[in-house]
């Protein structure tokens, strides 16, 4: 497997992401924070990464949930994926929800989220004056069935 080369400035003491294990996809992202941070239930916060990334261009970095802390707290990432665009330099941050009905606290150095990096496709339009048909044709949300 070739491994991709990001380059990295770490703005705080945590340890750099690491997978965990030889096939994981993800690497595990850590709060940067002086102190903890107290989610309420239905509360949302932008928690700092420490880390600034140069991104090879052709790709991006994905911030995913961790599903442990989302099955057991009810911590999700609000915007997932979240995208990191290869031409971003400042802290990666992520935007933490509490869906639970209790107070989740977030604590200097927690592992919040999964960092997966992916190939980029761009697109170039081309204007048309109707598309193609499909079998599925204009049915939207639902119009396949439910089960």
């Amino acid at each position: 497997m070739t491994a991709l080369v990001v380059r990295v400035v770490r703005d705080t003491t945590n340890e750099l992401p690491a997978y965990e294990t030889l096939a994981s996809a993800g690497l595990d992202l850590r709060a940067h924070l002086d102190a903890s941070v107290t989610l309420a239930p239905g509360a949302r916060a932008l928690i700092p990464t420490g880390l600034r990334l140069e991104i090879p261009t052709g790709y991006e970095g994905q911030v995913r949930p961790r599903s442990g802390l989302a099955l057991k707290c009810g911590v999700t990432v609000l915007n997932a994926p979240g995208t990191i665009d290869a031409d971003y330099r400042g802290d990666v941050g992520v935007i933490l929800i509490n869906l639970s009905t209790e107070e989740q606290h977030i604590e200097p150095g927690d592992r919040i989220a999964q960092l997966v990096f992916a190939p980029v496709t761009q697109a170039r339009w081309e204007e048309a004056t109707q598309l193609g048909s499909s079998d599925r044709g204009t049915g939207g949300f639902g119009s396949t069935g439910t089960r």
